[in-house]
């Protein structure tokens, strides 16, 4: 009798052969966690991985200062509950020391800062490898990247040079002071992670779910009220009754209007969504190539 996997199967099947590789082939590797719903299924796919044992490499997570306290809270129960290694490089620290300078103006943001902090954190623990969530249906940039992706050492991408993967073959062959990130979920959609999420019953940050909050709408993007947003002339709070797609800073991660409360709703949502995830931050918007001119300096 013939077995057929099923399509979250053989994306399973993938994400954890890539892992193994990785852990084969480097000595000392780290999950980038941002506590957003796909660094959450990287945990879980880490657990079936190297299950029965601990998950062999620590969690990173590189804190601006403006997360969701939701997912702050997450992230602190997370790395309790399946026994990990939580390290948290701070974007304050990196300002402090003068290696990071705070951005001023209207829509000032933190979230570029991350580079800066993430290339300290390699430099202080040596790592040679690290698991990010991005995915290639995500944004443009990410659509270039290689499942195991070249890093120098300066922690730049070259979208332009980059090695062949044919055949799942790896190649993770570098020089001292360089290193790779890896995307285990490269070759999964939005769709198939929400999927995979039910699936396997994984709890998520509150914010995924449809809640009342207060946001301003900044052209078009219904930014969440705190202390890092000033408002400006005309602008005003009010309640909506939302939900977020991704997670990031609370200074340009906009929310979607959304009465989606479980996941069964969330998926029904995604299956109609006519924009991406990333079309709801401010970040990506700043210019024609945001994200890869982030990435060529060393964001995730």
């Amino acid at each position: 009798m013939s077995y057929y996997l099923t399509h979250l199967q053989h994306l399973e099947a993938e994400a954890i052969h890539i892992m193994r590789e990785t852990a084969a082939q480097f000595e000392k590797p780290v999950l980038l966690f941002s506590g957003g719903k796909d660094s959450i299924t990287l945990v879980r796919l880490a657990q079936k991985a190297f299950y029965p044992a601990r998950i062999p490499f620590s969690l990173l997570h590189v804190d601006t200062g403006h997360n969701f306290p939701e997912a702050i809270t997450y992230r602190d129960n997370l790395a309790k509950e399946v026994n990990a290694n939580l390290i948290v490089g701070l974007v304050q620290d990196s300002i402090d020391k003068g290696t990071a300078i705070e951005e001023t103006g209207i829509n000032a943001s933190r979230n570029a800062l991350q580079s800066v902090t993430l290339l300290e954190a390699f430099e202080e623990h040596q790592w040679d490898a690290a698991f990010g969530g991005a995915r290639r249906d995500e944004e443009k940039a990410r659509a270039k990247e290689r499942i195991f992706s070249h890093r120098n050492e300066f922690g730049e991408w070259d979208p332009k040079n980059q090695r062949p993967e044919l055949w799942n073959t790896y190649n993770g062959k570098k020089a001292v002071g360089e290193h790779f990130r890896v995307f285990p979920i490269s070759n999964w959609t939005e769709m198939d992670v929400w999927q995979y999420i039910k699936q396997e019953n994984i709890q998520l940050p509150s914010i995924y779910f449809s809640h009342k909050r207060e946001v301003v709408n900044r052209n078009g993007m219904l930014l969440a009220k705190c202390d890092h947003i000033t408002l400006q002339e005309g602008e005003k709070y009010t309640e909506e009754t939302i939900r977020y797609r991704t997670l990031g800073d609370m200074t340009c991660t906009g929310a979607v209007y959304s009465t989606a409360s479980t996941i069964d709703e969330i998926i029904q949502e995604v299956a109609s969504a006519k924009v991406t995830e990333r079309g709801g931050r401010a970040d990506d918007k700043r210019s024609e190539a945001a994200m890869e001119e982030r990435k060529k300096q060393g964001y995730f």
